[in-house]
């Protein structure tokens, strides 16, 4: 089984906690999204990560691939067992990869992080700004009332609690994090879960792509334990993506 996508994106990181949940071994293509070639651009016709091949099943979206991983293998459940709880599983999973990506990626991580090292120019301060002011008080306002101030969402851990979390940590790296005095359930909820194997396990390897440049990069994840592909769809150049930033 082979992810192609980079450990820092919290999309990626969604599918690989819950690849290590239910004990799957897989290799890895740490790219970012702006450096894929034509092969990638024919597995992921958005430009957009993770990937997900296994033999002869290709699937790119992180909610898709997750779906897949809870329907073809068995193990540890990703979603709960009934109906209603299944259902809003599934919407907090929704809420977390739009309305958490568009505040904590595309306008802090990326304005901070990813732009300007991509493409050498400054981010976007007013939208940076707009982020902290307005829309992250109001996503934090919303889970407060949703998650808990104990234990994970369904009883054990699963596929919304990732996916929720996974946001902070790319939220850290932009130097954003949640007030616990302010937003005490949220606060603890994200501390929690992050601290899970699933999760914590893949910190090194992120903190090598972060650290790291990529002249050096695949050996330092080597020697850190990864599991590469030998053959990547990467290239050096970097292209622009076709959804909306």
């Amino acid at each position: 089984m082979k992810i192609i996508g980079s450990y820092v994106s919290p999309y990626v990181r969604k599918v690989l906690a819950c690849l290590n949940l239910k004990g799957l071994t897989y290799e890895i293509d740490p790219i970012t999204p702006f450096f894929g070639g034509d092969e990638f651009e024919t597995l992921s016709p958005l430009r957009r990560i993770p990937v997900l091949i296994d033999g002869a099943v290709s699937l790119c979206d992180s909610s898709v691939i997750c779906a897949y991983l809870d329907e073809a293998y068995p193990g540890h459940p990703l979603l709960p067992a009934a109906p209603a709880d299944r259902a809003r599983a599934r919407w907090l999973e929704e809420y977390a990869d739009t309305r958490l990506g568009d505040i904590f990626i595309w306008a802090l991580f990326y304005q901070r992080r990813v732009h300007p090292m991509v493409w050498g120019e400054p981010g976007d301060e007013a939208r940076i700004d707009k982020a902290l002011a307005e829309d992250a008080p109001r996503a934090l306002d919303y889970l407060e009332g949703e998650l808990p101030a104990d234990g994970s969402l369904f009883g054990a851990i699963g596929l919304a609690d990732i996916a929720v979390a996974s946001f902070f940590r790319n939220a850290a790296y932009a130097d954003f994090t949640v007030d616990p005095a302010r937003w005490p359930n949220t606060a603890a909820f994200v501390d929690r879960t992050l601290a899970h194997p699933c999760l914590a396990d893949l910190l090194r390897f992120e903190q090598v792509q972060l650290a790291t440049d990529i002249k050096g990069r695949r050996q330092a994840l080597i020697e850190a334990g990864a599991r590469l592909v030998e053959e990547s769809v990467g290239t050096r150049q970097p292209r622009q993506g076709y959804m909306r930033l």
